[in-house]
């Protein structure tokens, strides 16, 4: 029997692949990819302390949703980009996607279901429902956290890029809207709501 090149290479392309495959599925797991024990993590989680035991390697988003139950804290691109799943650590805003729950060992967390007080809404929550600052409502929790924890730093006196004069005292009074753009760019909305949030957070601005 004779074959010609293009059959003995397709045949020999064949054997290598499964003795590859063979080869890979007779390998042993590396024990440091076996799953670990869990260890317990205790936080102050909208007022309230908390404790639950989670795996070294699961992100606080994960452990909001999936432990804690609180599913207002969204998962969109889950690699830090779009800012769904913001919320507040020690009064800052973090991406909840990109933080270890294991790191926030003794910290207080804040989600989107901890802004109201006695069942009133937080301002910026009112002003977003006043001003249409949402269309299909997914990106709306991390937007209102960022939104809040950036009137604080406004309020602080922290400048940003946007900033004319940085060597001249800021106050929440100089949120122009392009102060507001700036501060918030790193919350995306994919339904292109932008001019309304801009709008809500102005407003909101005015009572905080």
């Amino acid at each position: 029997m004779t074959i010609n090149r293009r059959e003995f290479i397709e045949g020999a392309a064949l054997v290598a692949g499964s003795a590859a495959v063979t080869g890979a599925l007779a390998l042993p797991v590396d024990p440091v990819e076996q799953p670990t024990t869990r260890v317990p993590m205790t936080a102050l989680v909208n007022g309230q302390r908390r404790t639950i035991l989670v795996e070294p390697r699961t992100t606080l988003l994960d452990a909001l949703r999936e432990q804690l139950h609180l599913t207002g804290t969204k998962k969109g691109c889950d690699r830090g980009e779009c800012g769904a799943c913001t919320v507040h650590v020690n009064g800052r805003r973090v991406l909840s996607c990109m933080s270890l729950a294991v790191m926030q060992e003794g910290k207080r967390i804040t989600t989107i279901e901890g802004l109201e007080r006695e069942g009133k809404l937080h301002p910026l929550q009112a002003a977003f429902i006043e001003y249409d600052g949402f269309q299909c409502g997914f990106c709306t929790s991390g937007q209102i956290m960022s939104g809040v924890a950036m009137l604080q730093e406004a309020s602080a006196g922290w400048p940003s890029a946007a900033t004319a004069d940085v060597t001249k005292p800021f106050a929440i009074a100089d949120l122009s809207p392009r102060e507001i753009r700036e501060r918030m760019s790193g919350n995306l909305c994919r339904c292109a709501c932008y001019p309304n949030i801009v709008a809500a957070v102005n407003a909101a601005a005015k009572e905080v």
